[in-house]
């Protein structure tokens, strides 16, 4: 809890937009269509890494707006926060949670890398390679339904984009509904 925190018995403001924004993260994140139709797997990691997409995509968003950068490092803290928190409710023990928490934020910075090499410059097969070698990574055998999230990372890129700057500077944003059944 940080010190204004404790003097005012409230958050500061960039953070109560990041709890807002992480908040819509996890809820898309958790749609049953991602991981029914969508082909993600139901597991901590196929979570983690729904999560990381979804919040990657909201950061990317918030980099264009020049005043949102005390947001953007609140989201990003408010994600670690959640991962270090989740951690220990499943069991991992005090001294390793650093340790693995250090290693989700490193692998969060190589998918930032590969989904922005993907939506930018690198096209389409980027875009796919990057979500098959991490959205899908654990699974045996591609699923079918690369190309169709692929086609929705797209989407939900644009709708991010399309919100003005003061609506999600407000911690109000909406994602795209999968394509998924």
């Amino acid at each position: 809890m940080s010190l204004w925190s404790r003097l005012t018995g409230r958050a500061p403001r960039p953070l109560l937009e990041a709890r807002s924004l992480y908040g819509a993260v996890v809820a898309q994140s958790r749609l049953p269509e991602f991981y029914r139709g969508g082909g993600v797997p139901d597991t901590l990691d196929g979570r983690f890494e729904l999560i990381s997409l979804h919040n990657h995509l909201l950061l990317r968003r918030l980099k264009r707006d020049g005043e949102a950068a005390a947001l953007a490092q609140a989201l990003f803290d408010v994600m670690f926060a959640d991962m270090d928190e989740s951690l220990r409710e499943i069991g991992v023990g005090d001294l390793s949670v650093g340790r693995r928490i250090k290693q989700m934020a490193q692998a969060f910075y190589g998918r930032i890398a590969a989904y922005d090499a993907g939506l930018d410059e690198a096209g389409d097969a980027a875009l796919e390679a990057a979500l098959l070698r991490n959205l899908y990574g654990t699974l045996a055998s591609p699923p079918e339904s690369v190309s169709a999230m692929a086609g929705y990372v797209r989407k939900a890129a644009a709708a991010l984009n399309a919100l003005d700057d003061l609506s999600l500077r407000a911690g109000k944003v909406s994602f795209p509904k999968p394509p998924f059944d």
